[in-house]
């Protein structure tokens, strides 16, 4: 990949570039799915957080979990997950906007004093576009989504995703930037264009 392609990835609708990478280990819970669902997405972002060569943990010692996945069949459930409003202050207006857009997905982050994400956490509304994609698809689409910090724009026209005989897999590309962005000598947050450049000298692909 070039650096321009690397760059679109980082670049916002506002035309400001920002790429964030986990600064802890990520220490992942999910509400609203069954046991067999639960290991599906757990294994997911187990799966890319070894492709960044980062790291997972037991528990967080600030906030005990730091990823945090709710799958709901309707917004307003959100009202009603107690504490949740403590977590998000801003909870009942983006609930209200959620709703008015009909969306079906949203992730929000927190960041550390250094830039680096310390938290996400991820909600999906389980429509008939969502209830009819496979676990193991949504579930590894998410976590690419919630490892690094893309643009709002990143993947509207092209998945992170795809479908290799009947297996979905990562594109190697995107797996590369993810490596890329993880290396020891990256910064943990980048807001200069030049850091586009970094990456793609450092963009490999893995076997």
């Amino acid at each position: 990949m070039d650096a321009g392609e690397v760059e679109r990835f980082f670049t916002r609708a506002d035309g400001q570039y920002l790429c964030a990478r986990w600064g802890r280990p990520i220490v992942p819970v999910v509400f609203g799915v069954d046991d067999a669902t639960l290991s599906v997405v757990k294994g997911a972002i187990e799966a890319v957080v070894v492709l960044a060569g980062h790291k997972m943990a037991e528990t967080d010692p600030e906030l005990g979990a730091n990823l945090m996945v709710f799958f709901c069949r309707d917004w307003d459930e959100l009202r009603h997950v107690p504490n949740l409003d403590r977590l998000i202050p801003d909870l009942l207006p983006l609930v209200d906007r959620l709703e008015a857009a009909e969306a079906n997905q949203y992730r929000i982050f927190r960041f550390d004093e250094a830039g680096a994400i310390k938290a996400a956490f991820v909600f999906l509304r389980m429509d008939a576009h969502l209830s009819a994609v496979p676990a193991d698809t949504l579930a590894l689409s998410q976590a690419v989504q919630t490892i690094i910090l893309w643009s709002d724009r990143a993947f509207m026209d092209v998945s992170p995703l795809a479908l290799v005989g009947e297996a979905v897999v990562l594109r190697p590309e995107i797996a590369g930037v993810i490596r890329a962005a993880y290396d020891r000598v990256m910064p943990a947050m980048a807001r200069d264009p030049s850091h586009a450049l970094r990456l793609a000298a450092r963009v490999t692909y893995p076997n």
